[in-house]
Order: structure tokens, then sequence, then C-alpha cells
């Protein structure tokens, strides 16, 4: 099967045919069955039809010896020879099995595991290298893969003393830790689901999550977070004990504990007891519920497998080539998010694979101590969002905007050799020009060691799409930022970047051992993007008819993004299903990238959203680029440095939003109109112009309730709260550019 726009095969991504063969011709995958003679054989799932359609070739099934050892390959599995192998590849029971999407070679061919398998080999790897550090009194306490998992025994051997139940939640609400490692491990090795909470939520969205994975334990870190559990304490009747980790307790209550109190209650738990355990539990069982930010909806749990876990963290590793400590140990900094999967497939997974040692930042990185961190840590592998990016960069602008005239200027020549020279290699050229070495050792190096990245060779961007701009200004400085992209229905990643196949605004290739399809693609090669693969998740936890949504007939995880495929096989994201605006003309509009593009245009715009659904013409709701309140996260009125640069460069006085809004200082909003009817200008048709633009008082937030935790927009939030200013858009007034509404 080859891509409609492609000369050659497009990997293993794939494109509709006219007759729609990609669906009603499954990639065909594998699982185990059993034969009379108790043999474990691989069969296909289903017999394709015309073998010149097939979208991989049929391979010979093999036979898979069973070893006959303790938790052999084929009890591991779930498969006894009185029963069936599980037929299908979903569930939305906390104690189903699902049919494993395997391989009959490559990587998804790989044996499966349990996560407690990964572990024991990794001890065995790696017994003596440092796994976790994390900052106490300023200095780095440090333990060793053999004392983690030690430590990951322990707390399991505590979950069981409390009660903990066979797939029942074990909810971790608290800032990265190592405490929040070996809690969410030891979970699962007693047999529970390791559940994160994000420290964001209320207490209502903690007791959703609660409720809804039955948790019998929340661990959490410290006094805050303690209050929302108990709170909601009352309306969880699977509850049965609480742990806190960060800090003292401040009170005494029945079935509240001390982390220290907490790993010995264990101590008389037979090892006996938990290897039973350990030994019962199958790859392809649930393991971990990662729960949606809820940008569109109550949040959905995502059930993750043994395999989805122990397979992606391989693949994705051997994807980006991550070395085994036991050649060089990668160092990553530990710091998003773990309730999202992203934080938890680079901070736990991939780097038990692969022996990383992970360093912990504090808890207030996000607002100003992460570059601290890195500096001091000098990672060779970081993972950021685009907000932590465009933070980064913010800064960085800001300290070059004090800098001499002689500092600025040479900085502005060596950015634009830096880009111009990565883009050249980009595009296959490998030579290096004398003024890119002059650069470099005049302004690369000392920025990157400015931000401690100077031992960075994967520094890569996910969760939320980058601004080309963003990625830019990375890349003249000699830092490209890759782009992962992925989501929490595939374990983490799907497609990622690689220095040697790298294009601006794509986010790169499928990794090895994975399937995409384009679905219903347009004439421009646009479709649903769908993947396949053993990263695939299980299913939402409890719901049978979004878990049909997601999966369609054929085993198609369906993203709900908008992408097409170039002849190379990148992966290029155009547009969200869901955020499709259609017009009352009839006309779909992907919003991102004209948002993206007015953002380019006007710098002095932090965010900036597109309205007009069922409405005539377009509008943009923008906000400007202020400061953040560092302790609670809430946009001021002052302008950023940068935002102040650019309102001085137009002759204009303000350092504040509301001054701009009150004066309707004609600078500012001459500039703006200027750069929507730029974008405007270059517009495929007129229904995609932005006809009108209001700038709102405050910009969008966390702490407003706009952003989500990943600091992905949620529009129907930022719809609902900013509606009058909506309806006025569609009030009997001009709608022409030149009367763009400003207020």
């Amino acid at each position: 099967m080859r891509c409609k726009a492609a000369a050659e095969p497009c990997g293993t991504m794939l494109c509709e045919s006219d007759a729609r063969m990609a669906l009603t011709e499954p990639v065909p995958t594998a699982y185990l069955n059993v034969d009379a003679q108790g043999n474990c054989k691989v069969s296909l799932d289903d017999a394709l039809v015309n073998s010149s359609a097939r979208a991989v070739e049929v391979y010979n099934t093999e036979t898979v010896e069973d070893t006959k050892t303790e938790g052999s390959q084929m009890n591991k599995l779930g498969f006894k020879s009185s029963l069936p192998p599980p037929s299908s590849v979903w569930t939305t029971q906390r104690d189903g099995e699902v049919r494993l999407r395997m391989d009959e070679q490559g990587i998804g061919s790989e044996a499966p595991k349990t996560v407690h398998d990964l572990f024991q080999e990794a001890t065995n790897k790696y017994g003596d290298y440092y796994a976790l550090a994390s900052k106490k009194g300023g200095q780095w306490i440090k333990l060793t893969y053999k004392m983690y998992y030690d430590e990951c025994c322990k707390a399991a051997k505590s979950f069981l003393k409390l009660g903990l139940e066979r797939f029942h939640g074990v909810c971790l609400l608290g800032f990265n830790s190592p405490e929040w490692f070996i809690a969410d491990i030891g979970a699962i090795l007693a047999g529970g689901l390791a559940v994160g909470i994000y420290t964001t939520n209320s207490p209502e969205a903690c007791h959703y999550v609660a409720e809804n994975s039955s948790a019998n334990i929340a661990v959490v870190e410290n006094h805050k977070q303690l209050q929302k559990i108990l709170e909601v304490q009352h309306k969880l009747p699977h509850l049965k004990a609480i742990v806190q980790y960060g800090e003292e307790l401040k009170e005494k209550r029945p079935n509240l504990y001390s982390w220290r109190e907490f790993m010995d209650l264990g101590k008389d738990v037979p090892d006996a007891q938990l290897r039973e355990i350990i030994d019962s539990q199958k790859p392809n069982q649930c393991c971990t519920l990662i729960y949606t930010s809820g940008t569109t909806g109550q949040p959905k749990g995502v059930m993750l497998s043994h395999d989805n876990l122990t397979w992606t963290s391989l693949a994705a590793g051997r994807s980006i080539t991550l070395a085994e400590a036991t050649e060089k140990q990668e160092l990553v900094v530990s710091y998003l998010p773990l309730s999202h999967v992203a934080a938890q497939m680079t901070d736990i997974w991939l780097s038990i694979t692969f022996g990383a040692q992970v360093f912990f930042a504090q808890p207030d990185a996000l607002k100003g101590t992460l570059v601290d961190t890195l500096r001091e840590v000098r990672p060779t592998a970081f993972l950021g969002v685009p907000r932590v990016w465009e933070k980064m960069e913010e800064r960085m602008k800001s300290v070059g905007a004090k800098s001499s005239m002689l500092k600025r200027k040479v900085a502005s020549w060596a950015k634009e050799v830096g880009l111009q020279t990565n883009l050249k290699w980009m595009n296959g050229y490998s030579e290096v020009p004398v003024n890119f070495r002059l650069a470099r050792h005049l302004v690369y190096k000392k920025v990157r060691k400015a931000i401690g990245l100077d031992r960075c060779t994967k520094c890569y961007s996910g969760a939320a799409p980058i601004t080309r701009e963003t990625l830019e200004f990375f890349l003249s400085l000699n830092i490209p930022v890759y782009e992962l992209y992925g989501m929490s229905e595939s374990s983490g990643p799907h497609t990622v970047s690689l220095p040697h196949a790298f294009k601006f605004t794509s986010c790169g290739k499928e990794m090895t051992g994975c399937r995409t399809l384009i679905h219903k693609p347009d004439e421009d090669g646009n479709g649903e993007i769908c993947f396949s693969g053993r990263h695939i998740f299980m299913g939402y936890l409890n719901m049978e008819e979004k878990t049909k949504e997601a999966i369609d007939e054929d085993g198609w995880l369906h993203s709900g993004d908008l992408g097409k495929c170039d002849k190379d096989g990148f992966l290029y994201i155009t547009g969200r299903i869901k955020e499709l605006i259609i017009t009352a003309g009839g006309e779909n509009i992907p919003p991102v990238p004209i948002e993206d593009a007015v953002k380019e245009a006007v710098p002095i715009i932090s965010n900036a959203m597109l309205v007009g659904d069922k409405a005539k013409f377009l509008a943009m709701l923008l906000t400007l680029k202020c400061n953040i309140d560092v302790e609670s996260g809430e946009p001021g009125d002052d302008l950023t440095p940068e935002a102040i640069e650019f309102c001085q460069k137009l002759g204009s006085k303000a350092t504040k939003v509301s001054e701009i809004i009150s004066s309707k200082d004609k600078a500012i909003y001459a500039a703006i109109q200027k750069g929507i009817s730029a974008v405007n200008e270059r517009a495929v048709s007129n229904a995609q112009k932005v006809q009108k633009w209001v700038i709102l008082e405050k910009d969008f937030s966390l702490f407003g309730g706009e952003l989500g935790p990943t600091m992905k927009l949620k529009r129907p939030v930022v719809a609902q709260k900013y509606k009058d200013q909506i309806d006025q858009f569609y009030m009997d007034t001009p709608t022409t550019t030149e009367n763009a509404l400003r207020r």
C-alpha cells in the first residue's frame, strides 16, 4: 500500500484507497494460540484477501516454545491450554485481557514483558548504577537501581498490608519525586492500578478520578493536596488509606500515614505473598490508568497494559537511539506532570529500560527554577512541552535585549548563520561553513551552557503543537528541537523526529513497529490520523461506547487529529476534527494554522483563539504577553519586557495590558490589524479571513481555567467564559477587517 501523494512506499504509513481498502483489510497482527500438545503458536488474526493489496507481508507462523519455567511465556500472556486467547484488542473491564498486536518479526515480535520483568532485567543489568537523584538540604540523595527495586517491593508489600485489591486504583497526587515513582511501581507490583492525578485538580476533579478507578489508597505530596482528598473522602467508598510523602503530617487521623510509616507497614508481609501476585500478572492486563485532561468533556481513564508500557519504552528508546547505561548513562530531569503519559513514559519507563539516571527538579520548576536544575544536571536528553520552550525563548530574548549593541549584533549574525546552516543540513548538505564554526565558538556553546543543555543531544517537544517561530529561534542557536507526536491512547509516542530525519513543522516518522493510516484523505491528502501497533491502549475504563468510537472494527485507533504524510513518510498535523470550525457557509476551517500565523505576525500576542462556528465569518480572541505571578500562576497586567520593547519600537509608551485596551492604543491596534491583514492576504478563501478581533484583559492560563495541565487550549471553556465578547462580534455591525472590533 502506498501513500497517494507518494512516489515511493511511505514506510508503513498508509492512505486510504478509493475503495477504502485499508479499512476492510486490517494490517495483520498476531496472537498466541495453543495447539493440542500445549505449544504456543503465533497465528494471524484475519486472513487477508487479495494479497496484492496487503499492507504488510503475511509471514509464516512460528512456534513459541513454552520454557516450562516459573511465569512461562504462555502463562504470562494469560493463555492456558484449556482456554482460548482473548479475541479482542480492546476491553473496558479493569480486570480484562486483550489480544496483543504481535508482529511476526522485527521489534513488534519482541517477547511481551510485565513491568516486573522489565524492572528485574534493569536491576540485573544496571543494579549498581544510580537511578534516582533528589535534592534535600542542598545535597543530591541518590538511589541505585538495586535500591530502587527494593524500595518498590517494600512499597508493594505495604500496599498489600493496607488492603489494596487486585485492579483497584492507587491515586498519586503530587509533584515528581522518588516517592511518586516508588508508589507508582509498587502499586503495579502489588496488583493494583497506578493512577496519576494532576496537582492542579480541584477536590471534585480528584473525586472523579478516585471514584472512577475504585481507588483503595491515595498517595499525596503535602497538606494542601491532602485536604483535597479529605474533602471528598466521604464519597469514596473504596478508599482505605491515605499516605503523605512530601512533608511531615500536620494532623493525626485514622488510616493516614507518613511515608516512613507507610514503608514500614509491609515488613511482616511474606515475600511469597508478593511473589504470587507478581507471578499472576500478565502483559496483556491493565496496570496503569492515564486520565485525559478533559478538554472536550469528562476525563476518560485510558487503560494501559504492562505490554503497552514495556514495549513502547523499548520501541521509543531504540527509535531515538537512547544509550544503555552500560555504554553511556543518559541523564534526564523529571519535572513535567507525571499524571501525563509523556512524563511517565520518559521519566519512569524509558529510564528503567535503558538505565538512565533521573534527577528531580524542584516543585517550583515551572515557575522559574527549572533552568537552575538544568544547569546543574546538564541532561543528555530533555523533553519540554511547547510552553516550556516558549518561556525559555522569552527569557533569552529578554536577556538579549539588555545586552550591549555589539553583543546584539554578534548574536543576530550568529542566529542568521545558525538558521541557514541548519536548514541546509535538513535538506541534505553536510559541510560545516567557517562562519558557522566561528558562531559556534562565540555564541552557540555559551547559550547552551547558560540554559544547561550543553550536553543535550536530544531536545524534544511534545504534548501540544509548537510554533514555527519557536522552532526557528532555537534552530538559529544550533539547538534543534525535535517534535514527538502521540497521545495517551498510544502510550505516548507514535512518531518521532531525529537528527537524520527532521523536517520543520513535521512531527517526524512513525516509530519502528508502529503503523499509520490516513483515513478519508481529501484532495490535499489531509485526513484523520489513525494508529496501529503494540502501543495502542486497551480501552477506556467502563466506557464501551467511547472505546468503540476510538478503536474501529479493524483495530485502528482514531486519533481525532487531521494530518497528512509527505512522500518521505513525514507526518504533518494540520488540525483536530473536534476543533474544526464549520462556518454558516459550510466551510471546514482548522483554527490552529490561522492562530499560529497571527501569533507569528504579531509578536506581542500571547494566545489567539479563532471563533466562528455556524457563523457568517471568523473572529478572534487575543491576549497579550504579560508577566505571570510566580506563586499563583495568575497572569498580571504588566507586559513582558519583550512586549514592552515591541511597543517602544512602535512609539507606544504602554507598559500594561489595561493601558493598551483603555486608550485603544493606536500604534498597537494598528500593528495588530496590519499583522492580521497580512495573514488574511495568504488565506485560501474569503471564509478563512479573520474579520474581527478583540484584546482580552487577561492572558489565558491554568489559573484562569482556559488552559489544561499541558497548556492545551480548552476551547469550550474559553467560548463560555468570553461568550459576551464573542456574541458582540456577530451583532449587526460592519464585518470588514477595517472595522475590527476593538475593546
